[in-house]
């Protein structure tokens, strides 16, 4: 089961004509640690002549401020957005499954950068130019700063879509992340179709189920 942005919307990113821009392209990535949902990455190119004021690490704002400059960033930035599906984190593992979101999200950016900033301390394969990993990067550098934001609330606008898909899990609360109640929302429902059976949590409630129908067909 996929969760993921329509092609309209994923257009409607890119509103601004961005000009006389260095092509300096931030990627980020949201969605790692879930045991639910898609791993999102964004990438972004931002103007030089049109700054945004307050851009930084998405975790450390809050989803008040994240959702004002989200719309600021759209219409002065270039975004290009990547999404990895449950199946294929499964598949794939989830540091592999992030690469390949971050390389999508870089490949749908309306213009080629000349240089590439990830946040953290890998590259994914692939890019088309130049590449360096930055360590905190969202919070040293404005271009993953604005990554952040985007890769953070498209996946979280994705999971509000999932709580209306699959009730019952509290999706529009934790966004999938191990809390206590998607853990006891896990031991009284089983798994979804957007849970990342690889995950210990899931794995384990998916074997818990199966082994009390067990019992109780033997």
């Amino acid at each position: 089961m996929s969760v993921t942005i329509p092609q309209k919307d994923n257009q409607s990113l890119n509103k601004a004509d961005v000009r006389n821009s260095a092509q300096l392209a931030g990627v980020d990535e949201a969605g790692r640690g879930p045991l639910g949902g898609p791993v999102v990455a964004a990438a972004v190119i931002l103007d030089p002549a049109r700054p945004i004021t307050g851009l930084g690490d998405s975790k450390a704002l809050s989803e008040r401020r994240r959702r004002a400059l989200f719309p600021l960033i759209r219409a002065n930035a270039w975004v290009g957005i990547g999404i990895a599906e449950p199946a294929e984190i499964d598949r794939l593992n989830i540091l592999h499954a992030t690469m390949a979101a971050m390389s999508r999200a870089v490949a749908r950016l309306p213009a080629r950068p000349a240089l590439v900033l990830v946040d953290g301390n890998r590259l994914p394969p692939g890019l088309p130019c130049p590449a360096e990993a930055i360590i905190k990067g969202d919070a040293k550098e404005a271009c993953i700063g604005a990554a952040s934001i985007i890769a953070k609330t498209v996946r979280d606008d994705l999971m509000e879509q999932a709580a209306r898909r699959f009730p019952g899990y509290g999706f529009e609360g934790h966004k999938g992340y191990p809390s206590a109640a998607h853990k006891a929302a896990l031991e009284a429902f089983g798994a979804c179709p957007i849970h990342r059976r690889s995950y210990a949590p899931v794995r384990a409630a998916l074997e818990s189920r199966f082994s009390t129908n067990a019992n109780r067909c033997g």
